[in-house]
């Protein structure tokens, strides 16, 4: 049987016609797009930027994280000898197996602390404690000194707060309201203003500012409630009086 083929379009002329949109036989086709190949390669790059990017971050803590904290004791330092007049020097002591020790056996990194202040005489002459809690808008952290001898409060600093401006952060700025914690005796009894007595325990609110004011207050009966009489014992320890 005779082999039938079909006609090869032709342009008149013996040749195929360009137009014709049949491909020549053994012509290759379009070249495939080489997806996972991309894919591939924006992962790595998206993988190496991040790496180089985490060690950024890394380095920067390295070397910010030292002069944080030396920031911070530096802070800490001017606070004690704010809150506690008279202090030529401070003692960290550590609440330690139930009671205060300027030497605990374990790591102090989780300790409770206290910072006892002596004169140049060498004689204690008040203990500084660090207390927080929520005021309006967010934490309040606070120092203030205490006197072991007397029961009294007897100075005030506001270490990190974030309350409205204008408003509740008169509690750092408004001297009067610092100056109540001056020499006052404990607990303290927050009143507002117009409410005062002449009490000795009394801490007159800041008006506009009733609930970061009387944070403040709480803050610091709280802590004594918590740690004052084993402050009052380590105290009388250190020939710091009755």
């Amino acid at each position: 049987m005779s082999e039938e083929r079909l006609p090869m379009a032709s342009n008149g002329a013996g040749r195929p016609d360009p137009g014709s949109t049949t491909a020549p036989a053994g012509a290759a086709g379009p070249a495939p797009v080489q997806v996972e190949s991309s894919w591939a390669r924006l992962v790595g790059t998206l993988a190496v930027a991040g790496s180089l990017a985490g060690l950024a971050i890394v380095l920067v803590f390295q070397w910010a994280d030292p002069r944080i904290e030396a920031w911070r004791a530096e802070v800490l330092s001017a606070a004690v000898t704010e809150v506690l007049a008279g202090a030529d020097r401070y003692e960290t002591v550590f609440l330690s197996g139930g009671s205060f020790t300027a030497t605990p056996a374990d790591d102090t990194t989780s300790l409770d602390r206290v910072y006892v202040g002596y004169d140049d005489a060498g004689a204690p002459v008040g203990v500084a404690m660090v207390g927080a809690d929520a005021g309006f808008q967010d934490v309040i952290r606070v120092i203030f000194g205490y006197d072991p001898g007397t029961g009294d409060v007897i100075g005030m600093q506001v270490l990190e707060s974030k309350e409205t401006p204008g408003l509740g952060d008169k509690i750092e700025k408004d001297s009067s309201f610092v100056a109540e914690f001056d020499r006052v005796a404990t607990p303290l009894v927050g009143l507002k203003s117009g409410r005062e007595t002449g009490a000795e325990d009394e801490v007159i609110m800041i008006t506009g500012a009733t609930i970061s004011s009387r944070a403040i207050v709480d803050i610091i009966n709280a802590r004594l409630e918590e740690v004052g009489g084993l402050v009052d014992t380590y105290w009388r320890g250190q020939g710091g009086g009755p």
